[in-house]
């Protein structure tokens, strides 16, 4: 791990790629080799979702991927096109500008370029942490929602179907109303798919069966001349894509139009891809910066919306196939570039042949593996309310909107944290007849000693929780027997202290005051430790602080003159805080 750091401290660039050896280079190239060869009719299949053209597909898994390569610091993400953002996309698009067409195009560029624009604000602003706050539960539930609505959005590509409509029942009821109209060639293409990379994938993940289903469908087609019978991906331009800005009209009604849409990416973009990166470098004892990759996938959404492509985003499904064929760095995905560069210069006609159902098909179970059942069950099992929240966002990305279902997650992300905050579960101590420290309900107001309550409270204090602060001190103070003369706090869990709380730790201190009951706190607040001339400290006095809850009850005991049980053996000094 030190060498690699030297290394990076070097060398700004391919932080994902040392160190290697001569032994691992064959290994790398057929980990690249085998990722493009199931990558590549996967991105194509992500241009139905996008609604861009085919040829985009495989620019995302050009430049893009070439630059975050370069410039991230995760050995193993893979970084291309991914069908959360594809998806989030097109519905940010609706009525903005007709699919497929020049307008479109350039505007899912502009949106990779927003997109970029946040993530660099991100890395400005050391906001990789963001990641953290959209959580499992709720990300779970935004992926399998996704994973539904593609499914779904793809059965009238399968069926030869027309189809139609914006959102999900629309276009399901579209479906069901052309049944009649139904394509047997499409079908049979479709079912053949579906049949033969589900086969495959049985015997091993690491047959990349959809590029073998399309290789066999394209051939098929273009032997029997299905292309009259079946809507095919006719002609595919062939070369390196141009650079340039995206042709659009640039203007600040279009920019604010797209700034939701832009920004829900991002959030995907972030915690996505970090939580991959994570995953993996935990799985392999590495370092990663979430930071520096903030700027290898900066670097590669610029190079997806100057390339004529749209938003790229770090893939789960990829990263693992990568991962399960060999590849241990950077280096297999410069491999798999190479390769596409191969396919854009000298196969791209070839493609010309591919019937749409066969990409409809490996489109459709993209989606069905997105649709985490397992995951579902396991948050059921362990936090029913956390798997309704999971519900809740499967649900609205389906029947409203994955622009709509990402936004919903980051709030219900939030609010659940808030929740676990919002009302801690806080004891009353007590010791045991081995000096250990017992939790007991509140309600029970425990005495750790005769007049003398240690109050835990098990959160940070901020303006949300500090009702149930003062509630329960209050309860300590008036039900206890005998009556209080001391009250702990122990606030070893209290790392901040807001404004709103503070004000009402004052009030609480007044009170006691007025009641003859003496304030103290052991395991001193860490925002009183950073803050030396806190007003706290000034209110409660230093000699109000301890480091040690077995310090507050000897300083106790010898105060009010109590015997002290043996396990407590009296303290010649009081060990306070100055």
């Amino acid at each position: 791990m030190t060498s690699r750091q030297d290394h990076s401290a070097r060398f700004p660039i391919l932080q994902g790629v040392p160190p290697i050896t001569a032994a691992q280079i064959p290994g790398e190239i057929l980990a690249g080799v085998t990722l493009a060869a199931i990558a590549v009719p996967e991105v194509m299949g992500y241009t139905k979702i996008a609604g861009t053209p085919v040829i985009t597909g495989l620019y995302t898994i050009l430049i893009p991927t070439a630059l975050f390569a370069l410039f991230g610091s995760s050995r193993h993400l893979v970084v291309g096109a991914d069908s959360a953002t594809a998806a989030i996309l097109a519905g940010g698009l609706v009525g903005i500008a007709s699919t497929g067409s020049g307008e479109y195009v350039g505007l899912t560029g502009v949106l990779a370029l927003m997109a970029a624009g946040f993530l660099i604000l991100a890395r400005l602003l050391r906001l990789g942490f963001l990641a953290d706050f959209l959580s499992r539960t709720v990300l779970i539930g935004f992926l399998t929602g996704v994973g539904i609505q593609v499914a779904l959005g793809e059965i009238a590509g399968m069926l030869g179907l027309k189809g139609g409509g914006h959102g999900t029942l629309e276009k399901v009821w579209n479906d069901l109303r052309q049944v009649g109209q139904v394509n047997r060639y499409e079908l049979m293409i479709a079912l053949s798919v579906l049949v033969v990379i589900v086969g495959l994938k049985m015997v091993s993940k690491k047959i990349p069966g959809a590029l073998i289903a399309a290789i066999g469908a394209l051939v098929v087609s273009w032997a029997f001349g299905l292309d009259k019978q079946v809507h095919v991906v006719g002609a595919v331009p062939s070369g390196l894509p141009p650079l340039g800005l995206p042709k659009v009209a640039w203007s600040w009604h279009v920019m604010s139009n797209l700034i939701p849409t832009a920004f829900a990416m991002f959030v995907v973009i972030l915690a996505q891809s970090a939580a991959t990166s994570r995953a993996l470098a935990t799985r392999y004892d590495e370092r990663f910066s979430e930071n520096t990759d903030l700027v290898g996938l900066a670097l590669a959404n610029i190079g997806a919306g100057l390339s004529g492509t749209f938003a790229v985003n770090g893939s789960p499904t990829k990263t693992q196939i990568l991962d399960s064929a060999g590849g241990r760095s950077q280096l297999s995905l410069l491999v798999m570039v190479t390769m596409v560069v191969l396919i854009l210069l000298f196969l791209t006609e070839a493609l010309m042949y591919l019937p749409e159902a066969a990409l409809s098909a490996i489109v459709f179970l993209i989606g069905v593996d997105l649709i985490d059942l397992a995951g579902m069950r396991s948050i059921f099992e362990q936090r029913r309310s956390e798997f309704w929240l999971a519900v809740v966002t499967a649900l609205t990305v389906v029947f409203v909107g994955v622009e709509q279902g990402i936004l919903l997650a980051i709030a219900l992300s939030l609010v659940n944290h808030t929740k676990h905050g919002y009302r801690p579960k806080n004891a009353v101590l007590v010791p045991d007849e081995s000096d250990n420290w017992q939790p007991k309900p509140v309600a029970t107001a425990a005495q750790a000693a005769p007049g003398l309550v240690i109050y835990r409270f098990t959160h940070s204090l901020y303006y949300a929780n500090s009702q149930q602060f003062s509630d329960e001190v209050s309860l300590l103070a008036s039900s206890t027997e005998p009556p209080l003369r001391w009250l702990c706090l122990d606030a070893g869990a209290v790392d901040d202290v807001d404004y709103t709380a503070a004000e009402t730790v004052r009030s609480v201190h007044a009170k006691l005051k007025a009641k003859s009951i003496q304030l103290v706190v052991a395991h001193e607040m860490e925002e009183l430790t950073t803050h030396a001339h806190h007003p706290l400290w000034e209110l409660f006095g230093k000699d109000a602080f301890y480091e040690r809850l077995k310090d507050v009850v000897t300083l106790y005991r010898q105060k009010f003159n109590i015997a002290a049980p043996s396990r407590f053996a009296p303290e010649p000094k009081n060990k306070t805080n100055t």
